[in-house]
């Protein structure tokens, strides 16, 4: 069986790290690349850094701080945060990125799935979709949750993979930030949909909430930010305690 991945997320606004919750309220957190420093060191799998503002306020990305971030975390990055066109892609890539995530703007233009995947592989092409339930049906929503697009999410899911996406995020913005536990319904429709990995995002607040969600043998990494920013659950841990109950983890 494949092996399991905890992925630590970095919000960015402004240069900083922050985190609220269902999307909004957000606060202070750290210094990006003091916390990509430390979780390097703690033994994550992998490392997702999103400029949560850039699509909203109609800029690039900071890639300053990208390149301060790179430099401290040696394991596979993700970066995100408005990847409108190749050329942003290209700047992504270049300034330390494994992997580039997009969101709005291949909502805006679904061909960039395809045509990065094309140029980069599949593999570097991560489709992040902040979801939340409208009406009893799964919305995505684009510019960091503040615009309903009316697109079902599982559709939009599925469509993206078969453009080329190699990877999904799934941010349910109903779970996220509440430390309730991950959206498991749907993580559930999610993966009946599409065959590729898929990273779970939003609701962790526990060990617990790690076990019951890899019981789906469908989710292949679980993403969470503030019970690791704040220290309430530590890598090294939490890692043990998932080889402990059966679930098969990467280095300890």
């Amino acid at each position: 069986m494949i092996a399991k991945r905890i992925i630590p997320c970095l919000d960015i606004r402004d240069g900083r790290v922050v985190k609220g919750r269902n999307f909004q309220g957000l606060s202070d957190v750290d210094d990006p690349v003091s916390l990509a420093e430390y979780y390097n060191e703690q033994g994550a799998d992998e490392l997702v850094f999103y400029d949560i503002t850039a699509s909203a306020e109609g800029r690039s990305l900071f890639v300053d701080v990208l390149r301060e971030v790179a430099s401290k975390a040696f394991i596979p990055l993700t970066v995100g945060g408005a990847v409108n066109s190749l050329a942003d892609f290209d700047r992504v890539l270049k300034n330390g990125a494994d992997k580039v995530s997009v969101n709005s703007g291949a909502i805006a233009d679904p061909s960039l799935i395809e045509r990065a995947a094309r140029r980069y592989g599949s593999q570097c092409v991560v489709l992040s979709i902040d979801i939340k339930r409208v009406n009893g049906v799964f919305r995505v929503f684009a510019k960091g949750g503040r615009e309903n697009t009316g697109i079902d999410a599982l559709e939009w899911a599925k469509n993206g993979v078969d453009r080329g996406a190699g990877e999904i995020v799934a941010n349910s913005m109903d779970t996220d930030g509440v430390k309730n536990g991950f959206d498991m319904p749907l993580l559930a429709d999610l993966s009946d949909r599409v065959k590729v990995p898929i990273i779970a995002s939003g609701g962790a607040g526990s060990e617990k909430h790690f076990l019951e969600l890899f019981a789906n043998p469908r989710i292949d990494a679980g993403l969470a930010a503030s019970i690791f920013h704040y220290r309430e659950v530590a890598i090294p841990e939490l890692k043990r305690f998932l080889a402990q109950n059966g679930i098969p983890m990467r280095e300890l």
